[in-house]
């Protein structure tokens, strides 16, 4: 069995394009919820004014099917001109730490 991979993503959007982001990124939340593998996909403010995207997948096969799929391109298409730079996208492994519930997501 594949184990769980946990993905953040930082978007810094431009001066003034906070909502357009937020409204781009918002767009396909519960279709992806629906995809193979999601277990979480959601978007937080940060103090700093960045969005930052918090995924967990099944497995890295269930995440690149989505990062390659129609759903994100519909997202991340409205993004254009909008950020300062590209997303950052980190993909995480988890360290064991307390229990497997207390050491992962």
């Amino acid at each position: 069995m594949s184990e769980a991979v946990v993905v953040t993503a930082i978007f810094r959007p431009v001066a003034g394009a906070r909502d357009e982001v937020v409204r781009a990124l918002s767009s396909g939340i519960a279709e992806v919820h629906s995809e193979t593998g999601c277990e979480l996909y959601a978007i937080h403010d940060a103090p700093d004014g960045t969005i930052v995207m918090i995924e967990k997948w099944s497995s890295n096969a269930d995440l690149d099917a989505h990062a390659a799929g129609e759903i994100v391109a519909r997202m991340t298409a409205p993004l254009a001109g909008l950020l300062e730079s590209p997303a950052e996208v980190t993909r995480l492994a988890p360290i064991p730490a307390g229990s497997s519930y207390q050491g992962q997501l």
